[in-house]
């Protein structure tokens, strides 16, 4: 069924509503509001008539609930099945005598990371770009892409033990779909957003498999059906590969981009668009870009930039540690941080050395990564002006570890010059912000999904303090990160 802007079915209107996307087909604020309050008031009432889940109460821990306010002493937390019921000091909520308590005292509480950009088609090893560094040879593309697909129980697990409650899978085959639906079957894994394949201005030949995740486009109206077929699959976002090929102009190109984004935005589906350029950033927000997936390298963004961004209320994804990863792994000085050393999948991890044992010829030792300083000026400066920042890894590309390689990123982010507080909010609101999801994650308020993290010392002290963690909640279900690894149901 074919409407106008003017006329969209309200199943359209009311869905948006629901993922807290912000778009410009509202309803009132107020009417909205309530609607999305009661619709959730309704769900936990549900999960506690249904007896899903006995009521848990988590008191005496100190909650930084993500807002931005004040950490909160002595907090209780109610949850009946997999949401919050109520939140607040120990005075202002009551404990339900059949309520299961767990006693938090000396602990810190934070709303569950999400990591908003990883790949699960890539495995974070060395022989998992065949484009980057090509040892098909070795091991041929097809048989890494079936080692990862058998280990995929695994990395989820991996995810969730390091704290990482949801994830944005930004471009893979069309079987990432069949993940997402993996991950909600499982009980150790976390909640998982995908893009589908990768609309793509350029198409690395390495890739290429009877399912390949980058579909290349040559036209406006090839862009417009690979978004449809993409579309059928009922994705989370589009993401959109742009790539500037010489001999072509950025405009001309841009207009890929352009038919590509008004196929996904017809579809009610928002866009991330790759972008390390400052140009080719500015031209994917011309175009109608939602989110901006990587950190622009080239050059300091400019104010009509951060005032073209804002204005489009878009999200920058940070990926910042993708770049360090590469150099240490290619340079052959790997240095593993704790917790990637604690839930990394020693299996890809092991990799890493084959390189030493490779001809000279095989290493791409010489290429010339972008060095950070320009980076981290633009996520300071954009961090600055306001514009949301959300925090991603790039998961899967060679040295970046599925799951504890979001703890080194916000490390970076740091250095970056951001505080705990707003490094906080980029791996919480932000991710929930780019998953659509922004009226059930993020923050540890009542109706949303109880999804958090105990934490053994305090983050706003020191980022770092994020990896110190004792259990894991998601959905409700408490889990110990050192043993989650082994949940396979």
């Amino acid at each position: 069924m074919r409407v106008s802007k003017s006329g969209l079915r309200k199943t359209t209107v009311l869905r948006r509503h629901w993922t807290g996307e912000t778009d410009r087909y509202r309803l009132p604020w107020t009417h909205r509001s309530y609607l999305v309050w009661a619709l959730l008031t309704l769900q936990v009432l549900a999960d506690v008539s249904a007896g899903h889940d006995r009521m848990k109460a988590f008191t005496g821990a100190t909650l930084i609930d993500g807002t931005g306010g004040a950490p909160r002493a002595d907090a209780v937390i109610l949850v009946a099945g997999e949401r919050i019921v109520a939140v607040g000091s120990r005075d202002e909520i009551p404990i339900p005598p059949e309520a299961q308590v767990i006693d938090a005292r000396g602990k810190w509480i934070v709303p569950g990371l999400i990591d908003a950009h990883v790949h699960f088609f890539q495995s974070g090893g060395l022989y998992t770009r065949p484009d980057v560094i090509d040892l098909r040879d070795i091991r041929p593309y097809a048989d890494e892409i079936v080692w990862i697909k058998q280990r995929l129980p695994k990395t989820l697990a991996r995810y969730l033990a390091s704290g990482v409650t949801s994830v944005v899978d930004v471009g893979g085959p069309f079987w990432t779909f069949e993940l997402r639906e993996l991950a909600r079957t499982l009980k150790a894994a976390p909640r998982v957003a995908v893009t589908g394949p990768l609309i793509a201005t350029y198409f690395p030949s390495a890739l290429k498999t009877e399912d390949p995740p980058v579909p290349k486009v040559s036209a406006p109206e090839e862009a417009r059906t690979a978004v449809r077929q993409v579309l059928a699959r009922k994705p989370d976002l589009i993401k959109i590969w742009f790539i500037p090929l010489p001999g072509r102009s950025l405009a001309s190109q841009s207009l890929l981009v352009r038919a590509a984004i008004e196929a996904s935005h017809a579809g009610g589906t928002r866009v991330v668009v790759h972008a390390t350029q400052l140009d080719v950033a500015w031209a994917a927000l011309e175009s109608g870009a939602d989110v901006l997936a990587h950190s622009v390298e080239d050059r300091r963004v400019t104010e009509a930039f951060i005032k073209r961004l804002k204005d489009r209320d878009g999200v920058y994804v940070t990926t910042l540690v993708v770049n360090e990863g590469y150099q240490e792994v290619l340079g052959q000085k790997v240095e593993l941080t704790d917790i990637e050393r604690r839930f990394g999948d020693p299996e890809v991890i092991a990799t890493f050395g084959d390189l030493a044992r490779l001809p000279a010829w095989k290493k791409l030792l010489a290429y010339r990564w972008p060095r950070r300083e320009i980076r981290f000026w633009n996520l300071k400066r954009l961090h600055q002006s306001g514009v949301t920042i959300a925090a991603g890894t790039d998961a899967g590309n060679i040295g970046t570890l599925h799951g504890p390689a979001l703890h080194r990123e916000l490390e970076l982010m740091a250095e970056a010059g951001l505080s705990p507080q707003a490094i906080l909010t980029a791996a919480t609101q932000g991710g929930a912000r780019v998953m659509g999801r922004a009226v059930e994650l993020g923050t540890i308020e009542k109706t949303k999904l109880a999804d958090f993290l105990l934490l053994d010392a305090d983050p706003l002290t020191d980022i770092t303090h994020l990896r110190r963690i004792d259990r894991v909640v998601k959905g409700g279900t408490i889990f110990n990160p050192d043993e989650v690894v082994g949940h396979n149901d």
